[in-house]
C-alpha cells in the first residue's frame, strides 16, 4: 500500500470519484464530449493531485499539489452546480455530493496546514 493510499482524504476521494461517475452516467448523450468529460477530469485530478503530492519529498512540493487538489474540489462543485441547474442531477444529488466535497475540504485543509508547517521548519 502507498501512502497516499493510507489518507482519508484519499480515500473519500476515492467514494467521491465512484459517486461522480454514477451520476454522470444518466446526463445526456450530447454532454458526454462536454459536462460529463469535464466532471470526470476535475474529479479524477483531485485524487491525483492527493497522491502526487503525498509521493512529493518537500513539503513545499506536497502543499503545491495539495493546492491544486483543493483548486479541483471547487471546479466540481461548480460543474454540479450547473449540472442541477440544467436538470441533469436532482437537489438531493446535488445535497449529497455538497456533503461529500465538505468533508473532503476540511480533510485536505489540514493536509495542507500540516505541509504549509514542514515547509517552515524545513
Amino acid at each position: 500500500m502507498q501512502s497516499f493510499e493510507r489518507l482519508e482524504v484519499w480515500q473519500q476521494t476515492r467514494q467521491l470519484v465512484n459517486k461522480i461517475y454514477m451520476l454522470t452516467r444518466d446526463f445526456p448523450h450530447e454532454e458526454r464530449h462536454g459536462l460529463t468529460n469535464q466532471i470526470r477530469r476535475a474529479v479524477i485530478s483531485i485524487s491525483s493531485n492527493i497522491a502526487e503530492g503525498a509521493g512529493r519529498f518537500s513539503a513545499k512540493d506536497q502543499k503545491h499539489f495539495y493546492n491544486m487538489a483543493f483548486g479541483s474540489i471547487y471546479e466540481v462543485l461548480s460543474q454540479l452546480i450547473l449540472a442541477n441547474d440544467l436538470g441533469f442531477i436532482n437537489d438531493e444529488m446535488l445535497l449529497d455530493c455538497r456533503s461529500k466535497i465538505k468533508t473532503i475540504s476540511v480533510q485536505l485543509s489540514n493536509l495542507r496546514a500540516y505541509a504549509d508547517q514542514r515547509s517552515k521548519t524545513q
